[in-house]
């Protein structure tokens, strides 16, 4: 199997190549190999990849799934937009969220460590909004394939 991550600079897509694994209603899993070039990708967390695995399985929605069949190589796609915006939700607004919550309580004469503690107890609602909102994300961040 012949991996590459790929961005395809006319449509500002990333790509990778993959075999199916699975087939089921409405989705299609792909296997990829993990190169040193995921390291740099910017949804390289979106495809659930860490540096010390090799191999994943990506599970993408795709209302043609039965044009695929197991074994199959299909290049993986995403919009390199759709990464962008993984990245803000996951670590640009809880970051910001927190440096301001941190500088409100020591604005109004709480101590730093119970202002960061503050901060750092924010977050978990900001979490558990982004995860009851799980389902839109996931229509809005998603991946697609083609066949290879």
């Amino acid at each position: 199997m012949t991996e590459t991550l790929t961005k395809n600079s006319n449509n500002g897509n990333i790509s990778h190549d993959g075999i199916v694994e699975s087939i089921t209603e409405g989705f299609v899993k792909v296997r990829i190999k993990e190169t040193s070039a995921c390291i740099a990708c910017k949804i390289a967390d979106a495809c659930a990849t860490s540096s010390d695995a090799e191999e994943k399985v990506i599970e993408v929605r795709c209302h043609h799934a039965h044009k695929y069949k197991v074994g199959q190589k299909v290049v993986v796609c995403a919009d390199m937009s759709h990464g962008t915006k993984a990245v803000i939700l996951a670590f640009a607004i809880p970051a910001a969220l927190l440096m301001f919550v941190v500088a409100v309580c020591i604005h109004f004469g709480m101590g730093e460590g119970w202002s960061a503690l503050v901060g750092v107890l924010m977050l978990v609602p900001y979490y558990v909004i982004l995860h009851y909102t799980n389902d839109i994300l996931t229509r809005e961040l998603t991946f697609f394939i083609k066949p290879a």
